[in-house]
């Protein structure tokens, strides 16, 4: 049955309504213990996160919360101190959210510690946790074996919203220290919007020129979005690399 959607963006069910409007509401906790974590409104999973019951005050603060911050996403990308500033969040609470979302984060990375990564739909899904909501550019450089298996994953470099100044020795450091045979390089931009821009294939045409150098190979650059990326291999940006569809890295060969 579909739900009304309440102002902070957040779906409420049939059953959700009736309970919040009759006098025995049940707390929120008891809720997901009857009906699962799924059934809960983001604004009641806030209440169970600050340890309060689903009834008016609880529920207003959460929703309060939500409609400022713009929702969870936000909320997720939200600095520290940024949200415990918020009226009526304080340092306990603002640390409770953060918490819980970043235990969400996590659990969607690969439980492998070294993970094999051959195409970079692969690629994709292993960065998303980690740079899906960043309200920073951030630079990564992925190290592989022989065997397309990742032994080393380097962030080298930090930014700001729009830009993230790379220095090409952290980039084979990390390549060289891990005794990598192939690297692929990621970086996200914040703004959602995965398209490379000209600097993003300008730096991509120089490490890979300063990789052959090195004798390493460079797979792939990925630019992460919000909920997409762009492959340079697969845009044809990757010099000297070779993409066909449905087949996968090898590390042996290079891109393709």
């Amino acid at each position: 049955m579909g739900g009304a959607w309440t102002g902070s963006g957040e779906a409420v069910g049939e059953e959700s309504v009736g309970v919040h409007a009759s006098g025995g509401m049940e707390q929120s906790r008891e809720r997901l213990f009857r009906l699962g974590a799924q059934a809960l409104t983001d604004s009641e999973l806030l209440c169970v996160a600050w340890g309060l019951a689903a009834r008016s005050r609880g529920l207003e603060a959460a929703g309060t919360l939500l409609r400022r911050s713009g929702g969870l996403k936000a909320l997720l990308q939200a600095e520290p101190v940024e949200l415990k500033g918020i009226p009526g969040l304080g340092p306990r609470r603002a640390a409770q959210v953060l918490a819980a979302l970043e235990l969400g984060r996590r659990a969607q990375r690969s439980p492998e510690r070294r993970p094999k990564l051959r195409t970079p739909r692969e690629i994709h899904a292993y960065l998303t946790p980690v740079m899906g909501a960043l309200r920073r550019e951030v630079f990564h450089v992925l190290c592989f074996n022989a065997r397309n298996v990742l032994v080393h994953d380097a962030r080298v470099a930090e930014g700001t919203l729009n830009t993230c100044p790379v220095d090409p020795r952290e980039v084979f450091a990390a390549a060289l220290v891990s005794r990598a045979t192939a690297i692929v390089l990621a970086h996200n931009h914040p703004s959602g919007d995965p398209e490379p821009s000209v600097q993003d294939v300008g730096l991509t045409r120089h490490l890979v020129a300063g990789a052959k150098l090195l004798n390493l190979k460079v797979l792939d650059h990925l630019v992460v979005g919000d909920g997409a990326f762009v492959s340079m291999l697969e845009r044809g940006l990757l010099p000297d690399g070779e993409w066909e569809p449905k087949r996968e890295w090898n590390v042996a060969r290079g891109g393709g």
